[in-house]
Formats: structure tokens, sequence, C-alpha cells
């Protein structure tokens, strides 16, 4: 199964719409959203995507109710700070990364094998202890100066970090 991740979009409209187009020319089957997708409005570029989505809430998302409300109804399903996603024989954590003290405790987690998360806009795949750590980066792109995400293969347990090109 490949799986798509996504972390900091940031309402940045046009770099969504890259990440679906990626997303969706890759096959993926899922994509995890790590946070702060901040404004309701950026529910308008995931409608092209074909796979199925899920995400957490960030540190800078705005109107949670009416986030999750316009996310439901286009299938995503937006849960509150943390998530655990089975993917084939993955259990994946999601999480935003903001609480260091969760962040730390789930990387320490015997239940998980991969965590995704996000908040730092550093894009990095790493082992912390067992679990393989993923940050994506920022889709965004406003902070580093590159639109980042990430594909998962769940038969490998490889991922890929993948730079957005400029429209």
């Amino acid at each position: 199964m490949k799986v798509g991740i996504i972390s900091d979009t940031h309402d940045r409209l046009e770099t969504i719409r890259r990440a679906v187009d990626v997303f969706n020319d890759s096959g993926v089957d899922l994509v995890l959203h790590a946070g702060d997708f901040v404004s309701p409005f950026t529910v308008e570029p995931f409608k092209a995507l074909k796979a199925k989505m899920i995400g957490v809430f960030g540190n800078n998302d705005g109107d949670k109710n009416f986030l999750r409300k316009r996310y439901d109804e286009i299938g995503a399903e937006i849960k509150d700070l943390f998530a655990i996603v089975e993917a084939d024989c993955m259990k994946i954590g999601l999480v935003h990364g903001h609480d260091e003290a969760l962040l730390e405790a789930l990387s320490g987690s015997e239940a998980l094998d991969v965590l995704v998360a996000g908040h730092t806009h550093n894009a990095s795949i790493t082992r912390r202890r067992r679990v393989l750590f993923i940050n994506s980066g920022e889709a965004s792109g406003y902070l580093s100066g590159k639109a980042t995400i990430g594909i998962l293969d769940t038969c490998t347990e490889e991922c890929r970090l993948i730079e957005l090109a400029k429209s």
C-alpha cells in the first residue's frame, strides 16, 4: 500500500493542488495529514484527491468544528490531536508534533511501526528506537522555501520525500 504524507499546508492552495496531483499520479491509497490545515477553505483542492484522507489537528488550525465539517463533506476524517491508522499490517501513529512530550512517548511506543508528524517544517526520515519517524516537512513551503510531501510504501517500509515543483 502507498501512503501519502503531508503536513503544514497553511492555506497554500497552489501547493495543496500540486501535492494532490502527485498523490493521484503515484496511486496512493491513503493520505495522512499531520495538521495545520489552518482554514476550512483548504478543502477545495483536496476534493480532487482519489485516495482516502485522515488528518489530525495542528497548533495553527482555526475553527476545528468547521474544518472537520468541511472535510467530512468530502469523505475525509480529521481526528483530534492523535490517531492510530492501520495500513496493511502497519500501525501508524499520526500527530502534529507540537506536544514534545507526546511525540517522545509515541516515538518509544512498542505499539507503533511508524510515527508521522509535522510542525517543525523540516523534512526528515529517521528511526527513533524501533519506530520509523517521518516528518514530510512543510507542504506550504513558507518557512523553508521548499514545499515537500512524502510517500510511504508499507510493503518495503521505505519512505521517499518529494519536493513539489513550482508552477
